[in-house]
C-alpha cells in the first residue's frame, strides 16, 4: 500500500513533496500519466483564469486534479505538486487531499487610496478550517449573475419630485433659453442700429406728447422712417436715452440710421412753423388769427388787453398751445416796451410807457410807410405840446367798434361822428384812455423819438404818402390837391381808364398791399384833413397797407 507524502508549504516551490517508492516499470507508467494530467489541469487553469478578467491571483490556491484513481489502478504511489499554495504562518506538514479546483475566486478590490479590501471567506469555509488546522483553500466558482443595486430612496429623490423645485427648474430653463435669444438678438440689432433708414426723401413725423420708447418706434415704423420697431427700441434701450426723447414734429433726411433719428429726437430739433402778427392788428384780430391756426391747440380764455401784444413772426411747433403764443407776444411787448422807454427823448408830453403805447398805436394806423412814422408822430406831440385835439380818424372807429373796427371796410359816417365816443379825438384833449391797436416796434421807436418838425397837419398826397404843413393855409392847399385827385380817379372809373399810377390811400384809410384805392368820396376837410373814407381792411397775415 502507497503511503501519501506530506507536503512542506515552506519548501522552495510552494509545498514540494518527495517521490514515493514504487517499481521501475510502474514508475514510467505513473510518470506519463501524471504529466497529462497536469497538462491538461494546466489548460483548464488557464481558461479559468481568462474567464476571471485578469482578476488577481495572489490570495488564491490552485491544486493540481487529483490523481489518486489513476495510481490506485496502477498501484503505484504518485506525488502531488500543490500549486501557488498561500504561505502558512507555520511549518506544520499537512495532508493535502487531492482536491481538483475549477476557478479561482477574484481577489481583493483596491480601495479610494489603492488599499484592498480583505476578502470574507464563505462561513462554511472558515468552519472547514478551523476544524481541520489546514490552510484555507478558495474554492472557484463559475460566473453568476450578480443583481442590480437597490435603488436609492430616502430625502433626495423625495425632493426631486417636489412640484416646486420641478416648477423652478422649468422657470430657469426657459429663462437660460431667452437670455440667449435676446443675447443673439441684441447682437444682430446693434449692427442695423447703424444701417441706413428706408426713407428716399426728407419727411417729418409727429410724436406725440406722453408717448413711450415702444410707441415712438412705432410711429417712426408705420411712417417708414426706420425698417424695423424692435431694432430701434431694442438700440434706444441699450444707449441708455429712454427718458431722453421728446414729442413733437421732427424731420428726418433721406436714408437716417436708427442712430440718427433717435439723436434728432433726444435733441428735440422739432420742425418749427411761423405765424405773423402785422402791426396795427387788434387784440381781438390777433386771437381771431391764432384761433384759425389748426397747427395749435387749445382755446383762447379771453382776449388779451389791446396794445399789450408785440406785433412781429413767432415760431412754434406744432401742437403747442395757444395762450402760450399770447404769453410770449406779452412777454415780448413787455420787454421791448422797457427798452425804448428807457431810450426815450426828455421833454415828451407823454407821462407812461403806457401813454407811448396809445400814441404809437394812433401812429401805426395813421401810416404804414417806415420813413413818415417819425414825421407823423412829431405831428400829434407838437399838437399835445399846443394843447391841441389830436383829431385821429381811427380813434372814432375804435371807439365805436372796439376790436373789430379794423376786421372789415368802413366809412366814417356823420352819425357816427356826433355819437358819443370817449377814444374820439375830434371831443376829447389829449390821448385816448386806451390803444386802438398793438403797435410795432417801429411806432413805438418813433414816439420815443419824434422828428423835430414844426407841422401841425398832414393829408395823403397822392402817391401814397402824405403832405405835411404847418400852417392851415398851406393845409387846406394840400386838401385841395387831394381833392383833385380824387375827382380823377372817380371819372377814370367811369370811363373804365385804369390809371397806372397806383392810386394813393385816401387819409385815414387802411387797405391790403398792393391793392387799389377806394373810390368812396370824401368828407368835407377840416383844419386838419378832415374826415375821410376808409378803404378795405388788412386781411388776416397781411401787412397793413399805407394811407
Amino acid at each position: 500500500m502507497t503511503t501519501d507524502t506530506p507536503i512542506s508549504p515552506n519548501s522552495p516551490q510552494g509545498g514540494a513533496s518527495r517521490e514515493p517508492s514504487t517499481s521501475p516499470t510502474q514508475g514510467g507508467d505513473a510518470l506519463s500519466l501524471l504529466r497529462r494530467l497536469a497538462q491538461r489541469h494546466q489548460e483548464e487553469r488557464d481558461a479559468a483564469l481568462a474567464d476571471l478578467s485578469g482578476e488577481a491571483e495572489n490570495d488564491v490556491t490552485v491544486i493540481a486534479p487529483s490523481v489518486r484513481p489513476a495510481a490506485a489502478e496502477s498501484g503505484l504511489a504518485v506525488p502531488v505538486k500543490a500549486v501557488e499554495t498561500p504561505k502558512a504562518t507555520e511549518t506544520t506538514p499537512t495532508t493535502v487531499e487531492p482536491t481538483v479546483v475549477a476557478a479561482a475566486a477574484p481577489g481583493p478590490k483596491k480601495g479610494f487610496w489603492g488599499f484592498g479590501r480583505r476578502a470574507t471567506p464563505p462561513a462554511g469555509d472558515e468552519a472547514a478550517k478551523s476544524a481541520s488546522g489546514a490552510a484555507p483553500v478558495a474554492q472557484a466558482k463559475g460566473p453568476q449573475e450578480v443583481p442590480p443595486p437597490p435603488a436609492k430612496r430616502g430625502r433626495w429623490s423625495k425632493t426631486a419630485r417636489n412640484p416646486m423645485l420641478i416648477f423652478f427648474n422649468g422657470l430657469f430653463t426657459v429663462l437660460l433659453i431667452g437670455g440667449l435669444l435676446a443675447v443673439i438678438v441684441i447682437a444682430g440689432s446693434r449692427g442695423q442700429f447703424d444701417q441706413p433708414g428706408p426713407l428716399t426723401q426728407a419727411k417729418a413725423v409727429v410724436i406725440p406728447n406722453g408717448a413711450g420708447v415702444g410707441a415712438i418706434a412705432d410711429t417712426l415704423e408705420r411712417a417708414g422712417v426706420i425698417s424695423s420697431a424692435t431694432v430701434f427700441e431694442l438700440g434706444v434701450q441699450m444707449a441708455g436715452t429712454t427718458k431722453q426723447l421728446k414729442a413733437g414734429e421732427f424731420e428726418f433726411a433721406a436714408q437716417s440710421t436708427p442712430r440718427q433719428v433717435m439723436d434728432t429726437i433726444m435733441r428735440g430739433k422739432a420742425v418749427e412753423y411761423s405765424v405773423t402778427i402785422p402791426e396795427g392788428w387788434s387784440s381781438e384780430q390777433v386771437v381771431t388769427r391764432l384761433n384759425q391756426e389748426q397747427l395749435l391747440a387749445g382755446r383762447i380764455g379771453s382776449v388779451p388787453l389791446e396794445g399789450s401784444l408785440l406785433p412781429d413772426t413767432y415760431r412754434f411747433t406744432r401742437g403747442a398751445q395757444r395762450e402760450q403764443v399770447l404769453d410770449t407776444m406779452r412777454r415780448a411787448q413787455e420787454k421791448l416796451l422797457a427798452e425804448i422807454w428807457a431810450k426815450r427823448l426828455p421833454g415828451l408830453p407823454i407821462n407812461s410807457p403806457r401813454d407811448l403805447v396809445i400814441l404809437a398805436s394812433i401812429v401805426e394806423k395813421e401810416t404804414g410807410q417806415v420813413d413818415e412814422r417819425r414825421v407823423v408822430a412829431s405831428v400829434f406831440i407838437n399838437r399835445l405840446k399846443r394843447g391841441m385835439r389830436l383829431e385821429s380818424d381811427p380813434t372814432i372807429l375804435y371807439g365805436l367798434y372796439q376790436g373789430k373796427a379794423w376786421m372789415e371796410p368802413r366809412t366814417i359816417k356823420k352819425s357816427e361822428l356826433e355819437a358819443p365816443n370817449a377814444y374820439s379825438t375830434y371831443k376829447i384833449p389829449g390821448l385816448p384812455p386806451g390803444p386802438i391797436a398793438n403797435p410795432g416796434r417801429a411806432a413805438m421807436e418813433a414816439v420815443a423819438n419824434p422828428e423835430t418838425t414844426n407841422f401841425l397837419f398832414f393829408v395823403a398826397d397822392g402817391t401814397g404818402g402824405h403832405a405835411f404843413a404847418d400852417t392851415l393855409e398851406q393845409h387846406n392847399k394840400n386838401v385841395a390837391k387831394w381833392r383833385q385827385i380824387e375827382q380823377q380817379r372817380q371819372q377814370n372809373r367811369v370811363l373804365g381808364i385804369t390809371n397806372s399810377i397806383p392810386a394813393p390811400s385816401p387819409p385815414g384809410s387802411i387797405q391790403t398791399l398792393g391793392a387799389p384805392a377806394t373810390g368812396a368820396p370824401a368828407a368835407a376837410a377840416t383844419p386838419n384833413g378832415g374826415l375821410r373814407p376808409l378803404g378795405p381792411a388788412s386781411g388776416p397775415g397781411l401787412q397793413p397797407a399805407t394811407r
